[in-house]
């Protein structure tokens, strides 16, 4: 099923997600249907909090990046077919140089902003099994994971831009609190119902 996706406004996307256990209600619908709704809006990573739930959890499939002709063909391939489940994720370390990336997010329709991040994380996660795993990631992949990891710290990429950039966008923002935006997906949004 698709879901909407939580506009920014919202105070569920400040949240800092709760763990989870393998005996959560309806954890394999959840999951399905995140992963259909990030599919629906064009999306490579997706988090609950971004569907209404503070939870833990975020889904990522990178494989519409193995297109991008800026990329070089080793991190090309490394995208195709990158998708993965975390549930429970805990980062342990975040190294490796500084670079920026224009990101944007489902939840901020309109807005991308340059964010600088690592280059290379080592992250603890659960996928559908419950076991944990600790595993090392860089380039495009350890960016969308950082992302979607901030999500379930109650963290937005727009927190991590300058305080300049953030007065340039304030009327972006404000438009989409009150549901003045248009996506081809459905969103809900802080000020009004969602369409």
């Amino acid at each position: 099923m698709i879901l909407p996706i939580i506009g920014y406004g919202d105070p569920v996307l400040r949240k800092v997600g709760a763990e989870i256990t393998p005996e959560h209600p309806n954890l394999k619908e959840i999951i399905a249907n995140m992963y259909e709704t990030m599919y629906n809006a064009s999306g490579v990573g997706l988090a609950a909090p971004q569907v209404g739930l503070a939870l833990r959890l975020f889904v990522m499939d990178t494989t519409p990046f193995s297109d991008d002709e800026d990329l070089g063909e080793a991190e090309q391939q490394k995208m195709k077919g990158f998708k993965r489940t975390f549930i429970n994720a805990k980062m342990i370390k975040e190294d490796g140089e500084e670079w920026v990336f224009n990101e944007g997010c489902l939840s901020i329709p309109d807005v991308r902003e340059d964010v600088y991040r690592n280059e290379r994380i080592t992250i603890e996660y659960c996928e559908e099994d419950f076991i944990v795993k600790t595993e090392v990631f860089d380039g495009l992949i350890a960016r969308v994971i950082q992302h979607e990891y901030d999500h379930i710290e109650g963290i937005l990429f727009t927190d991590k831009i300058s305080s300049l950039k953030k007065r340039l966008i304030q009327k972006k923002l404000k438009n989409i609190i009150e549901g003045k935006t248009f996506q081809d997906y459905r969103m809900k949004f802080f000020g009004k119902k969602g369409r």
